[in-house]
């Protein structure tokens, strides 16, 4: 049986996290992935107000009473009055990406919420040590949403361990199935945090459109890109960049950002005016692990299946190559 500190943290049973994916990452999925016995987190940033997180928590804690947290893109500008709401809630665990979580760690720990903090750089894992996190994830350019461009997981992780120091160190991008839980147990991650994977599930909320195009795409059709970003005018620092299966509109912008800007009302007319299930135009986010998914299933399928898989590798694979 796999056990990790990360388990042992959170009182969970398998060292899984449901990346908190605004427009994704509602309840439903929150509450399977923890009564699966991993870590459910609601993505609460651009998807509702602080009463639409409130109920979405109560909800959570009216189907399971194990474990779960919620995640924001704390560049977003209503992040403080959500937070406000997670410490209320007396949540399990608040995480935070895209800035540097040392402003919001006391008050949490104050309310006995745990911390973890997403960083995309060994400067912002170092950061994020200093300000006294508890967990940080490691996300390399693999993943899918708003992602770094700078390095992969493979050398992300090991380096962020460097300077995490009794930090425990979660993996993020790229993992999908048990084989990338096994690869980044042994690069000395406590865990996998999985977003693409949990897209493509039946509690996630993203639609059965855009769910089809991640099935459908192999390794090779997802691009970084900030055209959608560009057009919208979303909260995230100009460093960032995002992880689409690409289609006509990413096609149609690439390499225009100044134009983008300079069109954008035209352009945001038109993805207004875009079918939600019209994959040609609206953004379907996803890492480059969306080429080794099938199918749609079940959240907790999904996280049984890749515990299952990674255990059977972590036993079988070091007598098929130590001699």
């Amino acid at each position: 049986m796999l056990r990790t500190r990360l388990c042992e943290l959170f009182g969970i049973e398998h060292p899984i996290i449901n990346a908190p994916m605004a427009g994704a990452a509602t309840a439903d999925l929150a509450a399977a992935v923890s009564e699966a016995g991993g870590l459910g987190m609601i993505g609460a940033s651009m998807s509702g107000g602080p009463d639409w997180l409130r109920e979405q928590i109560r909800l959570v804690r009216a189907r399971t009473d194990r474990p779960f947290g919620v995640g924001f893109v704390s560049s977003a500008p209503d992040t403080a009055e959500l937070v406000a709401v997670a410490i209320a809630e007396r949540v399990p665990a608040i995480s935070h990406s895209f800035v540097d979580p040392t402003p919001y760690v006391a008050a949490a720990h104050t309310a006995g919420i745990k911390v973890l903090a997403q960083v995309q750089t060994v400067a912002q894992a170092t950061t994020a040590a200093r300000a006294g996190v508890d967990v940080i994830a490691a996300q390399g350019t693999e993943a899918g949403g708003h992602t770094g461009s700078s390095s992969g997981s493979l050398p992300l992780i090991p380096a962020t361990l460097a300077v995490a120091g009794r930090i425990p160190v979660v993996a993020a991008g790229g993992v999908g199935d048990g084989r990338g839980l096994a690869a980044v147990l042994i690069l000395g991650a406590e865990g996998a945090w999985i977003g693409t994977r949990f897209v493509a599930s039946r509690e996630s909320t993203y639609g059965e459109a855009r769910k089809a195009r991640i099935v459908a795409a192999s390794t090779d059709d997802t691009i970084l890109t900030r055209v959608y970003d560009l057009a919208t005018q979303a909260p995230f620092p100009p460093e960032i960049v995002e992880r689409v299966v690409q289609n006509d509109f990413t096609a149609t912008w690439r390499g225009r950002d100044d134009e983008i800007v300079a069109r954008r009302a035209e352009v945001r007319a038109q993805l207004s005016a875009a079918l939600v299930g019209d994959t040609r135009i609206v953004k379907v986010a996803a890492g480059t692990i969306a080429g080794l998914i099938d199918s749609i299933e079940s959240a907790g399928d999904i996280v049984r299946a890749i515990v299952a898989q990674a255990e059977q590798i972590l036993r079988e694979r070091p007598a098929q190559v130590l001699r």
